[in-house]
């Protein structure tokens, strides 16, 4: 059971619940706009960074959103339209953080303890005792929505969780990985 829980701890990032536009016939969507929303400026632009360069590397021109918009333009919805709407963007993938939840697992498991003696007896056991082992752990919950920039169309959106996320750089490339081949399959 143990081993379950330290390999769950390496599998960083899960898709908990995806959907997609099955009436979608369009074709593939060859350049797209990353948008982070919400958390700090850096993190967003390393992770829009970090993003557009895999799906560059996976043959689609993906642009960091931050630089075709700026932050007033990212809360104001005319203005965020116009951004992504430039010449030869077919679609913007949005992924917002929605929470980082922090829990607790207590196991408790029985070890065997020392051989013991007794007089009348001669040697018996082991002895069993047990052992309780407390771990903490936070998952961030994200939300990823791609749409068409043409009809404002929402194609595929997901939720996913990262177990024990650290930094965007070193959570995003897992984390594109796994979206760009959640896009790709529909």
């Amino acid at each position: 059971l143990l081993a379950i829980f330290v390999l769950a701890g390496c599998a960083s990032t899960t898709i908990r619940t995806a959907s997609f536009d099955t009436t979608y016939k369009g074709g593939p969507f060859s350049h797209t706009v990353v948008v982070g929303v919400g958390g700090e400026e850096s993190d967003r632009r390393v992770f829009e960074d970090i993003f557009a360069e895999k799906l560059r590397a996976a043959g689609v021109d993906g642009v960091a959103g931050y630089t075709v918009m700026t932050d007033e333009a990212r809360k104001d919805d005319l203005a965020f339209v116009k951004a992504v709407e430039m010449p030869g963007v077919d679609s913007v993938l949005i992924v917002r953080l929605l929470g980082v939840d922090t829990g607790t697992q207590v196991e408790t498991s029985m070890v065997p303890g020392p051989m013991s003696w007794r007089a009348d007896a001669g040697f018996y056991g082991p002895t069993w005792f047990p052992t309780t082992q407390v771990s903490h752990y936070e998952s961030a919950r994200v939300e990823s929505n791609f749409y068409e920039t043409k009809t404002h169309r929402l194609i595929w959106s997901a939720t996913s969780d990262t177990l024990n996320p650290t930094t965007a750089a070193k959570e995003t490339p897992a984390f594109a990985a796994l979206i760009i081949k959640q896009l790709r399959a529909r």
